[in-house]
Formats: structure tokens, C-alpha cells, sequence
């Protein structure tokens, strides 16, 4: 049995189809669905149980001689969201708790870090899963801050080994995903999302201004992962049960607003038109200026699949899913 917390979300659910392609299952999904359009997500998916979070550690202690891994990708994703105490209840309590759990039982743990983590990026984009290493890094928004405090107490109980480990685990630093089944993320879309109805509508397409003195507008620099790769590397890692430790999962290549767009506008068949607005104030000096992943460690261990070169992959999301009347996967 596997179980995936979050599995109704964007990363989840196409884990999910991943899974099903290979022919599994017996795959238990934890998650909240609302009164919107997310059960779509899981509309043409087989699964065994829909559990909502509250009932999780009932499920769990109930199955706990049947369940293989648990996938904990649910999380509360917002970086503008203020309420930090709720931010930490979800992201940084409920996540030690499975880390204990799964500890406990001897499961399997792979979960969804973020490249939030990082900062501003002036300290690099090293998967280091040192204590030192960790202690470096100073995240711009409270999501990030709650994820990083997450791996440095997970960086200081392997180095003392003063609590039960999990069999494996493994935490992934996730960069710009991209892809299909992100649509009721509203303003946490990808660009890619967010672009393409004004693309589609004929407009010109509308990127931040940049407030950095080293990015024009439109130059800034992320590293864009379709949500494919993602999928691909955490299959890998559940095919691979010895491999353990923090990992980066982006493309290894960072690339500009301006290219993402004219990928857009070329996916769809568009004369390319970008017009540049003011970002939130709020934003301006707590803003992901660069980011670009070091992937060197997930080489390392093994990992050799090609990540999609950014045309490609936005040219797959749009064509494939966005452009269609029912776009989920």
C-alpha cells in the first residue's frame, strides 16, 4: 500500500497517474477536496481510500503492517500566506509527526521540501543536508522558513541519531513545477498556468517588473521543472529504497520570464507580445530573483533520466492539456 498525503493536489495527483501507468493500485490518498473543482484531479485515477487528514494517524495505525511508503506532499503551499502559526502547524508539526510514525513502523518516508528553503539565493543551491550547510540559508516567506526548519531538525536527528529514522527518506527540493492538474491553486499557479489565458485570449502576456538592479524586467531567472520529472524522480527514489537524504529536483538549468513566455506564445501558435507590470510591494525585496538547482547529488546517486528543456515542456502542457476542453490529466 502506498499512501500519498496531498495526493488530490498537483504534485500528487500526477504521482498518482504515474503510479497507475506502471499498473499500481493499492495507493491511499490523504486530502482535503472542498467545494471547487479539485476532485478533478482524481477523476480519471483508481485509488483504494480518500482519507481526510483529522482521520490520517487512525488510517495509518489501522494499516500499519500493510503500508510500503508514504509520499507527504501535502502541505500549506501559499508563499504570501501571513498566518504563520498556521503555516507551521501543517507544514512543520504534522510532518514531524509522520516522520515519527513512519520511523516508528519501519515505512518508507519521501516527502516535498521546497526550494523556498534557499533564500535568496546568495548562498547558493548546494542539497547539503548538513546541520552547518542548513544553518546558512535564510528563506524570504514563512512556507519556505516552515519547510527549512523541517529539514534542519531531520539534519540534526541523523547527526545525533537520537530518535528513530525511517528505513528510507528521502526530502526533495521541489523548484518551479510546472504542469497539468495545478489549476485550483489560484494565484500558485506556475507562470506557465497564468500565462496562457491571456496568450490564448490574444493578449500580450504580463510578467513582473523586476525591482533587483542585476534583472532587466523579465530577466529573472528561475528553474522551470515540468511536473513530469518530478513524478520521474520520485518513482526512481521509491524504485531505489536505499537511497536516502535531500535532493534537488529542478532541471539543473535556469532560465528567464521572457523565454518561458515566448514558449508560451510559440505553444500556442502566438506572435509573442510581453508587457511588464508593477509586482506587489510586498513582494519586491522578498521575491525568488534567481534560482537555479544544483543537481549534482541526484546525479550522483544514480539518477540519470534527461530532464525536459523548457520549449519542450511547456509546449506538452499547453498543447496537451491547457489548449484542450477538459485539460486534467
Amino acid at each position: 500500500m502506498i499512501v500519498i498525503t496531498g495526493g488530490a493536489g498537483f504534485i500528487g495527483s500526477n504521482l498518482i497517474a504515474g503510479f497507475e501507468a506502471r499498473g499500481a493500485h493499492d495507493i491511499v490518498v490523504c486530502d482535503t477536496l472542498g467545494t471547487e473543482d479539485k476532485w478533478r484531479n482524481l477523476a480519471r485515477r483508481e485509488i483504494r481510500d480518500l482519507v481526510a487528514p483529522p482521520a490520517l494517524f487512525d488510517y495509518l495505525n489501522q494499516h500499519r503492517d500493510e503500508i510500503k511508503v508514504v509520499f507527504h506532499l501535502g502541505a500549506l503551499v501559499s508563499t504570501s500566506e501571513r498566518d504563520a502559526d498556521r503555516i507551521v502547524t501543517t507544514n512543520f508539526a504534522l510532518s514531524r509527526e509522520i516522520w515519527r510514525w513512519c520511523a516508528a513502523h519501519g515505512v518508507r518516508l519521501i516527502y516535498a521540501s521546497s526550494y523556498a528553503t534557499y533564500g535568496d539565493g546568495s548562498q547558493g543551491f548546494e542539497d547539503d543536508e548538513s546541520p552547518e550547510a542548513l544553518a546558512r540559508f535564510v528563506p524570504l516567506n514563512p512556507y519556505g522558513w516552515s519547510k527549512h526548519i523541517f529539514d534542519r531538525r531531520i539534519a540534526r536527528i541523523l547527526q545525533n541519531r537520537n530518535e528513530q529514522i525511517p528505513p528510507q527518506w528521502a526530502g526533495l527540493k521541489f523548484f518551479n513545477v510546472y504542469g497539468p492538474n495545478e489549476y485550483h491553486r489560484g494565484d500558485q499557479m506556475s507562470v506557465v498556468g497564468k500565462l496562457y489565458p491571456q496568450v490564448a485570449a490574444g493578449a500580450s502576456a504580463r510578467l513582473f517588473k523586476s525591482y533587483h538592479p542585476d534583472y532587466k524586467d523579465g530577466g529573472q531567472i528561475r528553474d522551470f521543472v515540468h511536473v513530469d520529472d518530478c513524478v520521474s524522480v520520485m518513482l526512481w527514489m521509491y524504485d531505489n529504497p536505499v537511497v536516502c537524504g535531500l535532493f534537488n529536483v529542478g532541471t539543473g538549468k535556469g532560465s528567464s520570464f521572457n523565454d518561458l513566455a515566448a514558449a508560451v506564445f510559440k505553444a500556442a501558435g502566438k506572435p509573442a507580445r510581453i508587457s511588464y507590470v508593477d509586482m506587489p510591494e510586498a513582494l519586491r525585496y522578498k521575491y525568488h530573483y534567481y534560482t537555479q538547482a544544483d543537481i549534482s547529488k541526484l546525479r550522483g546517486c544514480g539518477y540519470d533520466q534527461p530532464f525536459l528543456d523548457l520549449e519542450e515542456g511547456v509546449r506538452r502542457y499547453v498543447q496537451d492539456f491547457l489548449a484542450k476542453d477538459d485539460p486534467y490529466l
